[in-house]
């Protein structure tokens, strides 16, 4: 199956945990880089994205990242194309940023 910008997902991970105590830092810290080991990238201080090639691959991903939920905290996930991620314009100040750079997809047939 030929890949296309509407079938290609990219997950967000929206999250705000607690970091009153020494164990909520460290549930924080744990959540953050277990994800981190998963394939996300930091795309902003407490969003994280990471590129999926189907709707399997990302459910593999979002049930992941369910089971390393902290026992406190608000956390999102969110799945969007390829074509709705590629239409967002991020900034730094006032200067537009350089697309990110989508990983290289190989086919084996």
């Amino acid at each position: 199956m030929k890949l296309n910008e509407y079938r290609i997902l990219w997950i967000m991970v929206f999250f705000d945990l607690p970091t009153e105590t020494k164990k909520e830092r460290k549930a924080a810290s744990n959540f953050r880089r277990d994800i981190l080991k998963d394939g996300f990238a930091m795309f902003q201080f407490s969003i994280y994205t990471r590129h999926c090639s189907s709707r399997e691959n990302a459910e593999v991903h979002i049930k992941r990242v369910k089971s390393l939920l902290p026992e406190k905290g608000h956390v999102g996930i969110m799945t969007i194309t390829d074509k709705q991620f590629g239409m967002m314009e991020i900034f730094y100040g006032k200067k537009i940023a350089e697309p990110v750079n989508v990983p290289q997809q190989l086919e084996l047939f």
